[in-house]
């Protein structure tokens, strides 16, 4: 039996086949849709996954004022940042963020999700969040998918 026959795939960055997709954010739930999210920028969802190489799609999140939190993430759970400077330390809850950047708290979410590297970043760069149900993307012809069918 010749084994050569089976020859594992990789793909690289010129092989790799990307693809536009949407997804509505409509009371779906952050950490749920976050997850689904990171695993389509990975490109977890096909065939030919490879671990060293961008080979995921672009999203396009609509609606992220709509995303809703379980429990009372909403006004008990704390970000934190740092300015830079001494004493520079800001906390906010997802409440604030979602009244005044709900484009943030998804990006956040996702963000926290990828993998914390140069790679990771390059995937972050793909993912295009956009507050109501409009978008700039039309002329990339993107698919309309649901979370379900990831």
């Amino acid at each position: 039996m010749d084994y050569r026959s089976y020859k594992t795939q990789f793909v690289n960055d010129k092989s790799a086949t990307k693809e536009w997709l949407v997804i509505d954010a409509t009371d779906e739930i952050l950490g749920r849709l976050a997850s689904r999210i990171a695993i389509i920028l990975r490109g977890k969802n096909k065939v030919n996954f490879t671990p060293h190489t961008d080979c995921g799609d672009n999203v396009i999140v609509i609606n992220a004022e709509k995303v809703r939190l379980t429990g009372k993430k909403l006004t008990d759970k704390v970000y934190v940042r740092h300015t830079g400077y001494p004493g520079g330390q800001r906390f906010t809850t997802p409440a604030k963020l979602l009244q005044h950047r709900p484009v943030a708290l998804v990006e956040e979410a996702v963000r926290g999700m990828l993998p914390k590297n140069r790679l990771g970043a390059e995937m972050f760069r793909n993912l295009h969040v956009c507050v109501g149900p409009d978008h700039k993307y039309e002329s990339m012809k993107p698919r309309t998918i649901k979370l379900n069918e990831i």
